[in-house]
């Protein structure tokens, strides 16, 4: 699913929601610059998916803004997560084809001591993959440690250089680079990293198209 499209579904679903939500908030929940946001919403008004409306709080208090779904708005935002779901699907499959490939022969190889570099849905993935193959992660790790996952406390990424590991299985669907970065920063060999997803090759257009 396209960069653009994500933004545009997760927008139209904070709208859809109900609930205040200005957009400073919404950059924040997008995770991208507010001149950004208010391009995306401007772009979303002109394709007639969302509509602004204006109401008071009192009688002479100054107006506030809020953003409304159209009919064209829910169909779209309808569409958008239908394409979502089959494109995480789709991802899903490729992730767990990957790591069957990756880890069938390493067994054979010695390599045995697996550390995992992320938590969530990617992490059970990865965790029950490994399983598969008769291995146990020797711990999962995050930039900070807090709390437990899948039993194991989960661990910061500072910590990983005190561990015995042949190999790190970076488990996230998302871009990778931000999540690389970090590992080699640990001072993590590339060669040992094992990414459910790719990195682009090109650096992603932070626009929409």
């Amino acid at each position: 699913m396209e960069r653009h499209a994500e933004r545009e579904l997760a927008i139209l679903t904070a709208i859809e929601e109900g609930r205040p939500l200005s957009q400073r908030a919404l950059a924040h929940r997008l995770g991208v610059a507010l001149g950004l946001t208010n391009l995306l919403l401007k772009r979303l008004a002109k394709k007639g998916y969302i509509k602004l409306v204006e109401f008071p709080k009192k009688p002479a208090a100054r107006k506030r803004l809020q953003y409304l779904l159209t009919p064209q708005g829910i169909a779209e935002k309808t569409r958008l997560t239908y394409e979502h779901m089959s494109y995480s699907l789709s991802l899903y499959r490729r992730a767990r084809q990957t790591l069957r490939e990756s880890l069938r022969d390493l067994p054979a190889q010695g390599v045995k001591r697996v550390a995992l570099y992320g938590t969530g849905e990617p992490a059970e993935l990865a965790y029950l993959t490994l399983k598969e193959f008769g291995l146990e992660p020797v711990g999962i790790f995050a930039v900070e440690g807090n709390g437990e996952f899948l039993g194991f406390p989960v661990r910061p990424l500072s910590e990983l250089h005190g561990v015995d590991y042949d190999g790190v299985i970076l488990a996230t669907f998302e871009r990778p680079e931000s999540q690389l970065a970090e590992l080699a920063r640990a001072n993590v060999p590339a060669h040992k990293v094992l990414a459910l997803r790719r990195p682009s090759t090109t650096p992603p257009d932070e626009a929409p198209s």
